[in-house]
């Protein structure tokens, strides 16, 4: 609905989240490849995805399901992120430069979430 998805901020940003969850999932002991790693690689993807897919929908109503969709992932990522953390599998340093950029992507989504309600509930 309007922009193509690649000129949203949120999606350019997510997809750059996304990559660095994959070089985080690098770090993992081999045993995690289809347990743990696999999941956050899949919760990574799952957040540029939505907002790629609501943003091709035919309406607004659908674009804000996908972006809270979107959000929902993120959560799960964040998530998987905290756990691998806690199982010693990423360092201090590495989980706070994650939760900063995490919350940039969180940040921007909810931005599109109110750009978009309000264009569909103008006052």
């Amino acid at each position: 609905m309007g922009k193509c998805y690649r000129d949203l901020a949120a999606w350019q940003k997510a997809m750059q989240l996304a990559v660095i969850s994959y070089q985080l999932t690098a770090l993992f002991p081999k045993h995690e490849v289809y347990g743990l790693a696999s999941q956050l690689q899949r919760s990574a993807i799952s957040v540029p995805s939505n907002i790629a897919e609501g943003n091709e929908r035919e309406s607004d109503k659908e674009f804000l399901h996908h972006l809270a969709y979107s959000l929902g992932s993120l959560a799960e990522l964040e998530t998987q992120v905290e756990l691998a953390f806690l199982l010693g599998y990423l360092n201090q340093q590495t989980i706070d430069e994650f939760r900063l950029k995490s919350a940039e992507v969180g940040r921007l989504i909810s931005g599109l979430r109110r750009h978009v309600q309000g264009r569909s509930n103008p006052k």
